[in-house]
């Protein structure tokens, strides 16, 4: 990956390397969370008039089409988005809407589930490219959980942890959590999630992102780091004795954001001797070691109304997803934004939903043909439901932000 240039308050993007031609999604990526190839034929990225052709096609669908566009997506999609926001908030902006036949999600595979959970059977939702996954979702594969359960029931703690499972993850861990008394999170949430959980059990079991889960633990609950203990589906036993089971008051999945994950202490160190007075702010998806030297944490929601709300003049390094960063440095011209590390890393593989990727959807909507559609089952549905209705029946709880 090459490095992004900064030039007053414009972002100015690096050379195209390898990595670009997979955000075009026309190969298939086997590892993703639903790696396929897209089945269709798709305009050419360098067609001039696909812009054109997208708006062409949502007009002529009207009503009968609501996209949403989430806010790590790239600026040539999100110009068609109805709405625009963070994973759960999208999937209720589509239930809100019933009028609306087909949801377009410009997103990733598990958000496109949670929208189909939300909304009525007489509403289909699409994903555009269905290689669109997530890294983390994918680090949480439902029969390694269930491993990871059996170990907890030969431990002898399984009947009094509580499964909390971030709003990251697919659709059969939710409602894998919903079937064992635990319930779904977002980053907003997670503390309160996580107190909830310790008032029905004595520990829990936090997935699929260890990070959250950790800063959520030891800085807002203020449980010691040694009262963590991190699972490892890719060992015997997740790599933990019996007796580190036992002794832990969370149990940590192993699977973390790859975005999030790149930020180090040592980008901290460089920002703040790069922009004097800078307030770093990141995700908590980051290290605990990045978060603890950060001026201020939030989830991605928290982030644009901290910075749109600041005082004009002030410098901001941002840890999240870049695409999101670049818009935030765009409409804050009174503020400098900048991005936390100096390396390039979008999210590739919400980069895969592309321009010629929504108009070979809309267009194949127009012709009656519905593309890439997302079904959850029944029984998985219903699952997922109950550990999203315990979420939103927590004492204080407002609309989930992730």
């Amino acid at each position: 990956m090459g490095e992004t240039v900064r030039m007053g308050n414009t972002f100015v993007e690096p050379q195209p390397t390898p990595l670009a031609l997979l955000l075009l999604g026309q190969q298939s990526d086997p590892d993703s969370e639903r790696g396929v190839d897209c089945p269709g034929e798709l305009p050419a990225a360098s067609d001039p008039d696909l812009v054109r052709r997208a708006a062409a096609a949502k007009a002529a669908l009207g009503d009968r089409v609501f996209i949403l566009g989430h806010h790590y997506q790239r600026d040539e999609v999100i110009q068609f988005a109805d709405v625009t926001g963070d994973s759960f908030k999208l999937a209720q902006q589509a239930a809100a809407h019933p009028e609306a036949e087909y949801i377009v999600f410009a997103g990733v595979h598990f958000m496109a589930e949670s929208a189909d959970i939300l909304t009525s059977p007489d509403q289909q939702v699409i994903l555009p490219d269905l290689a669109a996954g997530c890294s983390m979702a994918d680090m949480a594969e439902i029969g390694q959980v269930e491993d990871c359960w059996s170990a907890l029931e030969a431990a002898g703690v399984a009947g009094s942890t509580v499964p909390i499972t971030y709003m990251n993850s697919t659709a059969a861990i939710k409602a894998f959590t919903g079937r064992h008394g635990g319930a779904v999170c977002t980053s907003s949430n997670a503390e309160r999630s996580l107190r909830w959980a310790f008032e029905q059990g004595e520990k829990v079991l936090f997935l699929p992102d260890q990070h959250l889960g950790r800063n959520t633990a030891v800085r807002d609950l203020g449980l010691r780091p040694a009262d963590c203990v991190l699972y490892n589906p890719n060992r015997p036993n997740g790599g933990l004795t019996v007796e580190q089971i036992r002794a832990a008051k969370v149990i940590l999945w192993k699977g973390h954001c790859s975005v999030h994950g790149r930020f180090t202490p040592e980008c901290v160190d460089e920002v703040r001797e790069r922009v004097p007075g800078v307030i770093v702010m990141v995700h908590p998806e980051c290290q605990y070691e990045v978060v603890a030297k950060a001026d201020a944490v939030g989830s991605t929601e928290r982030i644009i109304s901290t910075i749109t709300a600041a005082a004009p003049g002030t410098a901001w390094a941002v840890g999240t997803e870049l695409n999101l960063v670049k818009r935030l440095a765009v409409a804050n011209p009174d503020k400098e934004v900048v991005y936390l590390d100096r390396t390039v890393c979008y999210c590739s593989t919400m980069n895969r939903i592309d321009l010629p990727h929504l108009v070979w959807v809309l267009e194949s909507l127009v012709a009656g043909t519905v593309v890439n559609r997302i079904e959850v089952d029944a029984d998985t549905a219903h699952w997922a439901r109950v550990a999203l209705d315990r979420m939103l029946a927590l004492p204080g709880a407002t609309p989930a932000k992730d």
